[in-house]
């Protein structure tokens, strides 16, 4: 396995910059935002792809401070029931694939979506009780006849641009967002799907991250490395679906956490062994979003805490036995 960083977390800071920094702290391996919600601030494809020097003064970015790519994030909404928003985050995972063509990466990771309750709708409608039965009949609209679909034919675009892995992140407010829902997807689709998987987005669902690794063998393409806490107070009271502001911090129900402030390390060791039983062996990409703490602190903490964990070397044979 190897260490990462998403770097979004550095809009603010160059290219060339980021990488130089993250390099000096051990990380080993970079997952770029190229479009949609993580935004381009260092990777703008259609910049990029018409301009030769600066493409040239990227790659050498990554490789003279001896990185590598793991993957381009362009995590949007492409089956969003209005059409200009739905074109806008299908335009960003297309660039993200041209990109990822010119780079020799595999791997894009961004979110299934959410369609509307029906073709009349215009915002999105994240359906997850069985009744009344509407809300079974605005799932079956949404799978059969908005998602699969979109995602059959993005999936061969994909392969038309050398990417293989779709990494879907596991996130509610999308229709896949834990993995029943993405190995029904990947069932549907193919193998092209797979799971960008986050605990974070896990652990307050009442998931167990390590058995639910297992579940999902051979369908884990990335991985990302963030922690939620679980106030005990707030959930007793109010439960975990959550709408307050992720600022309330001393009134919601959950937070998103820098690793090993959420949950502690013998956790996060049985979810990175677990990742190894199930056959990956990539890179752990820090996701910072942490908002008890600075990003400088927070991502210093979440390296020191992976370096503890992460099983770097490769597996060996068992000798003794």
């Amino acid at each position: 396995m190897k260490l990462g960083v998403l770097t979004v977390l550095f809009q603010d800071k160059s290219f060339s910059e980021t990488c130089k920094l993250l390099a000096g702290m051990g990380v080993q391996s970079l997952e770029i935002g190229c479009g949609g919600y993580p935004g381009r601030a260092h990777c703008d494809p259609r910049q990029l792809l018409s301009d030769a020097k600066a493409l040239a003064a990227f790659q050498a970015a990554v490789a003279d401070n001896g990185l590598q790519i793991s993957a381009l994030s362009a995590h949007g909404n492409p089956v969003h029931p209005d059409p200009s928003v739905a074109h806008a985050a299908h335009d960003d995972f297309v660039g993200a694939l041209e990109m990822a063509e010119v780079l020799g990466v595999d791997t894009v990771v961004t979110f299934s979506g959410c369609p509307g309750g029906c073709a009349a709708d215009r915002t999105p409608n994240w359906s997850i009780a069985p009744w009344p039965d509407d809300f079974q009949k605005i799932r079956e609209y949404q799978w059969n006849e908005v998602l699969i679909p979109y995602w059959e034919k993005t999936a061969k675009l994909a392969a038309e641009h050398g990417v293989s892995k779709i990494a879907l992140e596991m996130h509610p407010g999308f229709a896949v967002y834990n993995p029943e829902t993405c190995l029904r997807l990947r069932r549907a689709v193919g193998p092209a799907i797979g799971a960008n998987f986050d605990p974070s987005h896990l652990f307050w669902q009442g998931i167990d991250p390590a058995v639910a690794i297992r579940a999902l063998a051979g369908a884990i393409y990335h991985f990302h490395a963030k922690d939620t806490k679980i106030d005990p107070t707030n959930t007793a009271a109010n439960g975990v679906l959550d709408t307050k502001p992720f600022t309330d911090e001393t009134n919601r129900s959950w937070l998103f956490r820098t690793v090993g402030y959420g949950h502690g390390q013998q956790v996060w060791r049985d979810i990175l062994s677990a990742l190894r039983l199930a056959g990956y062996d990539g890179v752990i990409s820090i996701e910072h979003e942490d908002s008890l703490m600075s990003v400088p602190e927070g991502l210093r903490r979440a390296v020191e805490f992976l370096k503890e964990s992460i099983l770097f070397e490769g597996k060996t044979e068992a000798w003794w036995a």
